[in-house]
This record gives C-alpha cells, structure tokens and sequence, in this order.
C-alpha cells in the first residue's frame, strides 16, 4: 500500500507546529531517511488568533486557516493534521471547504481516554480561554462519561499567562511553573487526570510532572497521523 503524505496546517503556533513535526518523526518506525514520511508543513503564523475569535474581539481565523487547508491540499497531502487544539472549533467549517480529511485531536484524545485510561471519570484541562469557552472537549468527553474539571476564574487567567505571555515568548520555565502549578489545583479539585487543552501546554507539561496522568492530545495526534500515513490505521 503506498504512505499517505501528512499535511501540517501549522503557524498556531510556530513552536507547536515544530513539535508535532518531531514527534511525527520520532513516532515514525525508520531506519534511514528513505523509511520516513513525507509531510508538507505551512506554518502561517499570519492565521488570526482564535482566542480572540471566539471571545468576539478578534478576526475570524476560518478564511484563513481554509486558504491554507487548500495550499497543503494543492500541494499532494492526502490528509491534514492541525497543531492548535482552539482551532477545533473550527474543524467542521474547515472540513466542509476542502476535500481530504482532517483528523480531530479532541476526538482521539476522548477515544485513547476511553481505551486507555477507563478510571478516568475527571479530567482536569488546561488549554485558551477559546478552548474552554467552545465546550469542544465538554462534547467530545461526555460521549465517552469523562466530565471536564476547569481552573477558577483566577486560574484560567494564569494558564492564559503561561500560553501568552510566558511559553509564546519563548519564556518556556516561567510558563512551565504556572502550569505545573495550576494542574496540582485542578488534582485537588478532583482530577483524575490531565488534559494539554493547549499545544503549548505539551510544550512544558509532561507524564511525572504532577501525581496524576498527563494526556497529551499532540504526541496522540503524532502517532495517529504515523499509523494512518503507514496504512495501520483508518480515518
């Protein structure tokens, strides 16, 4: 059977897409170069924040993101990863306009929830005020009985901090204390585990860092887009 080509719809942002394209290669079973897969990165930084988006304040990142979706579907990729878990709430709309698939890392993440980590019936998610306030993993979790645990008021705006203003600026330490911190809160607010609601949250969050399990959508996504490219697994 001939690999699939991975399409990166990248920029969301640029150090984020640069990890999933590591972890694409880590999780690729190669030898020498000619076993690896071939991916196609657009890294458009220049998409509009969807933060802002959803909140109201901010320009529609769906133009933009689709014009993009149509350049890595022009250029031969058979299928479209997406580093920016915000930008899921968009994926419908971005499905409809283009016409090769785009996996959902919210989705694969409540699937390896539910085959994975069954005692799971709280998940503590650290991700973008948009994250939070599309419901997109409220939805997808209840399907598989996971309720989502959520910061306070307060910690939701130092999460927003770390993702901003500490991990986007390259300021990955101070960013990683915020959030390591913020996890130990939601574990005491009755977490069984921890979701990296945010792309840059998987930057600096790892399994060990806190008591509990820590999920990770993007090394999910990683392994999801290896096995499908390999002809392993289906869409």
């Amino acid at each position: 059977m001939k690999e699939k080509i991975i399409g990166i719809l990248g920029g969301m942002g640029p150090e984020a897409t640069a990890e999933l394209f590591y972890r694409i290669i880590k999780e690729t079973p190669a030898k020498k170069d000619q076993e690896h897969i071939r991916i196609i990165v657009d890294n458009n930084p220049k998409i509009p924040d969807r933060t802002a988006a959803i909140l109201g304040t901010g320009e529609d990142p769906l133009p933009e993101m689709i014009r993009t979706a149509k350049n890595l579907e022009r250029a031969g990729a058979d299928f479209i990863v997406m580093p920016c878990i915000t930008a899921h709430h968009y994926i419908k709309e971005l499905q409809r306009s283009i016409s090769i698939p785009v996996l959902n890392m919210v989705e694969l993440t409540a699937k390896t929830l539910a085959e994975n980590f069954p005692e799971v019936r709280k998940a503590g998610l650290l991700g973008t005020t948009g994250t939070v306030k599309s419901g997109v993993f409220d939805k997808a979790l209840d399907k598989v009985g996971v309720k989502v645990v959520y910061p306070s008021n307060e910690g939701q705006k130092r999460v927003m901090d770390a993702i901003y203003g500490c991990i986007k600026a390259g300021k990955i330490l101070e960013g990683r204390k915020i959030v390591v911190e913020e996890a130990n809160h939601l574990i005491h607010a009755g977490a069984d585990a921890i979701i990296c609601g945010c792309t840059e949250i998987s930057l600096v969050l790892k399994n060990g860092d806190v008591a509990k399990p820590v999920i990770d959508p993007l090394q999910i996504l990683a392994r999801s887009a290896v096995m499908i490219a390999l002809g392993k697994e289906s869409f």
